[in-house]
């Protein structure tokens, strides 16, 4: 679509809305803004983003008039698609992207996108290691907090862009065409948005409908929905399993992760196919703490096979990643007891690989935004490990009613984070951990689970 004179809306003026307006300035479009936070200062907005500086700018929400001058409207991934605004924008048939639609239509290069439920970006960051030990020029953009469209101007023909994608970016591609996938795994999460399971899963699934044939789709054999999904797709498949020997994919046998290329691989190095499975390292090798990180670690160098690296130089860049801020990230030991910042588990099954993931007695801080999501399973990974369970945020007494039906009463409720980190230290023993993984988002009482993870670590090195 050519944008050039074309009066453009951005919807949502924080980060990604922001990186949106700048390279619609490029392309020469207009740039119109909607934010609906009515309590915002205009003038603040245009002092602190200059590429507001001359938009129009309306707050909470959009005037008739000016939603009939408008040609093109670019949501930001926290702008819900059925909002009344956007159902009247596709009434009149003006089109609706997300800025990862954006960046595509105005980037170059081949595409590695990732998607799930949980691991998404472990597996992003550490594709583009990976890969950046290959090929000059990787982005690694997305969810992953750095917006697509912050670098799509910079992209060539050699580029290859690494992309964590969210279900909430999913729902606004068109023409988006990843030349390699990724969907690691589908557990419930996000329902307030999405309302049905089913309605995510499809969203979910929905990152290859523009793959073709010879592209490659990479999924979790040991997710039943995603295995079933395989067999629908076009493209070709490459499955991983944490439980079973595949005659072609990646799998984990005798604490060694390997790779079968089967009849229709990807490329297994520079010297093509190999007959027999490859080995790629012993679990043993890896700073990446838990099972479930093996799975990310699967896909991860599906992807970079698929991208013609070498096994040799993805096994020597294996052994030296380390794992990403936030997600059982270790912060410190304080009297014998070791503190990890998991703040990134922002739904029950994320906050279950946590939890699996420790060695020691466990004290664990949860609770925060309500995403409509069960506890159920949760409680019941505790299976001893988890001595005493700390809540904050506005789900903390559903989380302990839960708790509490399956018979968990080492339980307090906290008002702040900085409570809940001295209860946990005055209550924690010699050879203790101390785990924030909330099973819940951040919002309401953080910006973001960035900021709920600095904060916690602020908090554990004041101690």
């Amino acid at each position: 679509m050519e944008l050039k004179g074309k009066n453009v809306l951005v919807a949502g003026s924080g980060v990604s809305g922001v990186a949106a307006a700048e390279l619609l300035k490029k392309t020469g479009a207009v740039v119109v803004l909607l934010d609906g936070n009515q309590k915002l200062d205009v003038e603040t907005l245009r002092k602190e983003h200059p590429v507001f500086a001359d938009a129009k700018i309306f707050l909470g929400d959009l005037p008739d008039e000016a939603a009939g001058q408008i040609d093109l409207a670019v949501l930001s991934p926290g702008v819900p698609v059925d909002l009344p605004m956007v159902k009247e924008l596709k009434k009149r048939r003006i089109p609706v992207w997300g800025e990862i639609e954006l960046a595509y239509q105005n980037a170059k290069g081949r595409i590695a996108a990732i998607t799930g439920t949980n691991g998404k970006t472990t597996t992003t960051a550490l594709t583009g290691e990976l890969l950046a030990g290959h090929f000059p020029d990787v982005k690694v953009v997305g969810n992953i907090g750095i917006p697509y469209t912050s670098v799509a101007a910079e992209t060539t023909e050699e580029t290859v862009t690494v992309a964590e994608i969210s279900s909430f970016q999913l729902e606004t591609i068109h023409t988006f065409h990843p030349a390699v996938t990724a969907i690691l795994n589908i557990t419930p999460d996000h329902l307030d948005r999405h309302h049905t399971m089913e309605c995510y899963i499809e969203v979910k699934e929905s990152i290859t409908k523009n793959q073709e044939p010879s592209d490659v789709c990479i999924l979790n054999y040991e997710d039943e929905t995603l295995r079933a999904f395989g067999e629908t797709l076009k493209t070709r498949v490459l499955f991983f399993s944490g439980k079973r020997e595949l005659a072609h994919g990646l799998y984990v046998k005798d604490g060694v992760i390997w790779y079968a290329p089967g009849e229709e691989a990807c490329p297994s190095g520079e010297d093509g196919r190999a007959d027999a499975p490859v080995r790629v390292l012993a679990t043993d090798e890896l700073l990446l703490p838990g099972e479930h990180n093996y799975e990310n670690v699967m896909a991860a160098v599906g992807i970079a096979l698929c991208f013609g690296v070498p096994m040799e130089r993805i096994s020597e860049t294996l052994r030296r990643f380390r794992a990403v801020e936030h997600r059982i990230e270790f912060v410190a030991e304080k009297n014998g007891v070791r503190y990890y910042n998991d703040s990134k588990g922002t739904n029950p099954d994320a906050a279950i690989k946590a939890v699996r993931a420790m060695n020691r007695p466990t004290i664990l801080i949860g609770g925060g935004y309500d995403k409509k999501s069960d506890y159920d399973k949760w409680i019941d990974s505790f299976d001893g490990k988890v001595k005493k369970l700390v809540l904050i945020g506005q789900t903390r007494e559903k989380i302990a009613s839960c708790a509490r039906a399956h018979g968990f009463e080492e339980i307090v409720l906290c008002d702040t984070l900085e409570e809940a980190v001295g209860v946990c230290a005055a209550g924690a023993s010699e050879g203790d951990a101390v785990l924030l993984s909330p099973a819940c988002a951040s919002w309401g009482m953080f910006r973001d689970y960035e900021e709920r993870g600095r904060m916690f670590k602020e908090f554990v090195n004041a101690l």
